[in-house]
């Protein structure tokens, strides 16, 4: 397949590199020059516009937000121009709302358009170790997964309206980042008792809190390395807040999620926001005033 690729952040560059070392040949845009030509270094071609990316088989879109994807598909008229056999697969972390405005527009323009936002940080993408959460025409779905399985180790699939694969990634970012806010006040809390972070952390992978989250991040809090970011904390702001709309719009409270959003607002009130999730124990610390 001729793939086309928008946005080369950590992640999408990571992405991009293990679709290359498929074998497929690889158009990319960003819009920095330099992600591309490191890709373009190891045999992709380097697009002068996204629409000359999207000159493909399959394009998959890595951009940061709801105003970015808006930008490069929407008000530019790209979508519009796109031919109706490409597949559009979007992996970014967007609102509900604006996934399934997207999903329309494209059905409308005869367009197959697949949501597969993923689990995993940097090293995850760079490993092929990342989780795809996919929604979309089953059809569609089926034609990209040998491609999937060349980025991820597996594939999840919650339907055929796209915007549900980004209800499921934004409710598993508001549990990411409140697990990551209760390390941080655990932290705390052991601290001011004369408990070594990492004696506590220690205690709670070995036993009752096993898996990658609290091993990761309680790593990162214990050792307070908050930098380089893996998920920088201005995002998991802006995943907090789209979880938060989502569930305004079905009229599901989450009082932890607000809370948590508060704790993310004054990390980046206190310009820490380009900091890991992680940097949430500093808040905790910073509130204790420790």
């Amino acid at each position: 397949m001729h793939i086309g690729f928008l946005g080369l952040g950590n992640m999408g560059s990571a992405i991009a590199a293990n679709l290359l070392k498929g074998g497929h040949p690889l158009r990319v845009w960003n819009r920095s020059p330099g992600p591309a030509a490191a890709l373009a270094g190891a045999g992709a071609q380097a697009a002068a516009t996204p629409a000359e990316a999207c000159e493909a088989d399959v394009v998959f879109a890595m951009l940061a937000d709801d105003q970015a994807l808006r930008e490069v598909l929407l008000d530019s008229g790209l979508l519009e121009r796109l031919p109706p056999a490409v597949i559009l697969v979007n992996m970014a972390t967007i609102s509900v709302a604006f996934a399934a405005e997207l999903a329309q527009r494209a059905q409308a323009r005869g367009i197959a358009y697949v949501a597969a936002p993923v689990l995993g940080r940097p090293d995850a993408a760079a490993a092929a170790k990342l989780n795809i959460l996919a929604a979309g025409p089953d059809a569609a779905i089926d034609a990209v997964q040998p491609l999937f399985a060349l980025i991820g180790q597996k594939t999840w699939r919650f339907g055929a309206q796209a915007q549900q694969a980004n209800a499921v990634k934004l409710t598993v970012n508001f549990m990411l980042a409140a697990a990551v806010e209760t390390l941080g006040e655990a932290t705390v809390l052991a601290g001011a008792h004369g408990i070594a972070p990492q004696q506590l952390l220690d205690l709670l992978t070995g036993s009752i809190f096993p898996g990658p989250v609290y091993q990761g991040y309680g790593t990162l809090i214990a050792q307070q390395r908050y930098a380089p970011a893996g998920f920088k904390a201005a995002l998991g702001l802006k995943d907090l807040r789209l979880a938060l709309a989502a569930a305004d719009a079905v009229a599901v409270p989450l009082p932890v999620g607000s809370a948590v959003r508060d704790s993310l607002l004054d990390a980046v009130a206190h310009d820490e926001g380009g900091m890991d999730l992680a940097v949430l124990g500093q808040v905790a610390a910073r509130r204790a005033g420790r």
